[in-house]
């Protein structure tokens, strides 16, 4: 039973992939919650739901998301924290943007713009 659950959540997840592709955010969305009904530990799913708060131009809903999948990750995944960083640069919130990127550039100290897209943004918005 538990294979047959983890085939059910990954075939749920590439659908969800395909719906954002398309901006079917809604279908995708429903799928998300399928995966996160039976596994809230699903980081793939609260990640792809914070695609689509971002697509939506949704900022902070979209950290919301990404944040679960960062915590999930065990604050060591790259791609969601960068995620995790822009979103929470785009709604302004500078602080959370700046301990983020400095988590992420603490693990991953070439990890790719990083410093020149958000870090330094953040700093910048910052100064008086």
């Amino acid at each position: 039973r538990h294979l047959r659950s983890e085939e059910f959540e990954r075939g749920y997840l590439l659908l969800a992939d395909i719906y954002v592709q398309k901006s079917k955010f809604d279908l995708s969305e429903d799928l998300c919650n399928r995966c996160l009904k039976y596994n809230l530990s699903c980081g793939q799913a609260w990640e792809t739901m914070g695609v689509i708060r971002e697509r939506e131009a949704s900022y902070r809903d979209a950290a919301e998301m990404y944040e679960k999948a960062w915590t999930l990750g065990h604050s060591a995944s790259a791609t969601a924290g960068f995620k995790l960083a822009f979103n929470y640069l785009k709604a302004k919130k500078f602080i959370e943007a700046i301990n983020i990127c400095n988590k992420i550039l603490s693990l991953y100290p070439e990890y790719p713009k990083v410093r020149s897209e958000i870090l330094d943004k953040a700093m910048e918005a910052l100064r008086p």
